[in-house]
């Protein structure tokens, strides 16, 4: 072989191995970054279209203590929040206690949200009992809501002269009728306190947070405008409930409730507070005991029997039974309903 074949070997040789160096590290890198990690922080990078760090693109953790206020941050905190929510589908929310996990999952959030007004019985204790290195920010939503008095709403019905009875089942709350949610009117309050709340930890996003409460703004009024309306045509203005959690929907659209339990569905009345009840029904022209979901109807099925009538659904909207959940109902689904029973029931 001739000296000048030998320099033209060693040169290909050699341009050969640099390409495969180059080749191997260029391999390297695309290994590193497929990482689960890396594939993440890609992908949140590319759907925000800009180059910002995962700190910047991570939605915020918001817990609630129960499903509306759920719905609300969710819908109003779309893409920028990942909300929980406390209390499963299934369980009604006032059996529910915490546990140690959940003082955990809200110690590691950055805003939590309750509805107080005596809804959860709980909440003092597990605020003190958040972890002391947590950074949450907790937030009473039911605050700028006029509260009724829960034993005045109990002494207006039937139930008069059993003010004993009444103020214990006030008691519960504190005296105070919590139910706030269950009014469209009330639920715009809801909303606003939400949005903001999420403005207050997330000042960032304030222009889309204000954008999507607008939207559910939008839809809250439209329902509040069909309960005016249809409510305000109906020949019977009385609503037989086996919970008392219907006092803010009655208050604001000219209904009158008469409860069979108090405001905890647990509460058992009286046999005698059924007969009365039962009069009371046959006296005006009651035509359907309505039940909920998430507790026995068996009360309501005696009474509805006793006084000759039928029973329907009306949902006090404090969480969503598993079917429910599964085929995609939501607090303002629930609410139409709310609104055609009750629109049928007082024909």
């Amino acid at each position: 072989m001739s000296k000048a074949s030998k320099k033209i070997r060693k040169a290909s040789l050699g341009m050969l191995l640099t390409a495969m160096l180059l080749f191997a590290a260029a391999c390297g890198n695309n290994t590193e970054n497929t990482s689960p990690a890396a594939s993440a922080t890609n992908a949140v990078n590319t759907s925000n279209g800009n180059s910002g760090t995962d700190e910047a693109a991570k939605p915020i953790s918001v817990v609630t203590s129960f499903y509306p206020l759920y719905f609300l941050a969710s819908e109003i905190g779309g893409s920028h929040v990942a909300a929980v929510n406390l209390v499963a589908a299934g369980v009604e929310p006032h059996d529910w206690t915490p546990k140690s996990r959940d003082l955990d999952t809200a110690s590691d959030a950055q805003l939590f949200l309750y509805h107080g007004a005596g809804l959860e019985g709980w909440v003092d204790g597990f605020l003190k009992g958040l972890s002391k290195d947590s950074t949450v920010v907790t937030k009473e939503i039911s605050t700028g809501i006029t509260l009724l008095d829960g034993s005045e709403e109990e002494h207006e019905d039937e139930h008069e002269h059993e003010e004993e009875h009444a103020d214990e089942e006030a008691h519960d709350h504190g005296g105070l009728d919590p139910h706030t949610w269950v009014s469209p009117k009330s639920a715009l309050k809801l909303a606003e306190n939400v949005k903001n709340s999420l403005i207050e930890v997330d000042s960032a996003n304030q222009a889309d947070y204000e954008a999507n409460y607008k939207a559910i703004i939008a839809k809250l009024e439209a329902i509040d405008g069909e309960y005016t309306a249809k409510l305000g045509q109906t020949a019977n203005k009385n609503i037989v409930t086996s919970h008392q959690a219907f006092g803010y929907l009655a208050r604001d659209y000219g209904l009158k409730q008469v409860s069979i339990m108090g405001l905890s569905p647990d509460a058992e009345p009286r046999a005698q507070d059924l007969l009365e009840i039962a009069k009371f029904v046959k006296a005006n022209g009651v035509k359907y005991i309505f039940f909920e979901e998430l507790v026995s109807d068996q009360l309501a099925q005696t009474l509805a029997s006793e006084a000759d009538v039928e029973t329907m659904v009306l949902n006090p909207l404090e969480g969503l039974t598993n079917d429910q959940e599964k085929s995609g109902e939501n607090y303002l689904t629930l609410m139409e309903r709310n609104l055609q029973n009750l629109v049928q029931a007082l024909q």
